[in-house]
């Protein structure tokens, strides 16, 4: 679309400007940067971590092969790096977790099923206990 102005002609649209404006930014050199394992690669912003060593980090097989790396990274953060330990949480706990959202839940349904696990429900979980100081 083409809008008009009088003092400049005709205008290009505002989104042929922005992906103008967008390959000028794209344009910054790459850096040769290494890991502390030796591994070469290049980088355009300052982020320091190494592509070649977080392929290295995904798991190849089992449940968190599946997930994504946000996901896999927040489970293994909060110590459930096994089907077992998956399985001691509800669904409900799971979603709350930073990095955990709702189309993790069919993988983890999943994984729990072909290993004849589920998660805990409601009724499994105990409820806090109370504590009495009266007498």
């Amino acid at each position: 679309m083409w809008r008009t102005s009088p003092t400049a002609g005709r205008v290009k649209n505002n989104s042929a400007l922005r992906l103008q404006r967008k390959t000028l930014k794209m344009a910054s050199p790459r850096i040769l940067k290494t890991c502390s394992k030796g591994h070469q690669f290049y980088k355009r912003s300052d982020c320091p971590t190494c592509p070649i060593c977080e392929m290295q980090m995904e798991p190849a097989t089992g449940f968190l092969a599946m997930l994504s790396s946000p996901a896999r990274n927040t489970l293994l953060y909060h110590g459930i790096d096994t089907i077992d330990k998956l399985s001691a949480y509800s669904e409900k706990q799971i979603l709350r977790l930073h990095g955990i959202g709702k189309a993790s839940l069919p993988v983890f349904r999943a994984a729990l099923a072909a290993h004849g696990l589920s998660f805990k429900t409601v009724a499994d979980i105990d409820p806090p206990s109370r504590s009495t100081d009266k007498p």
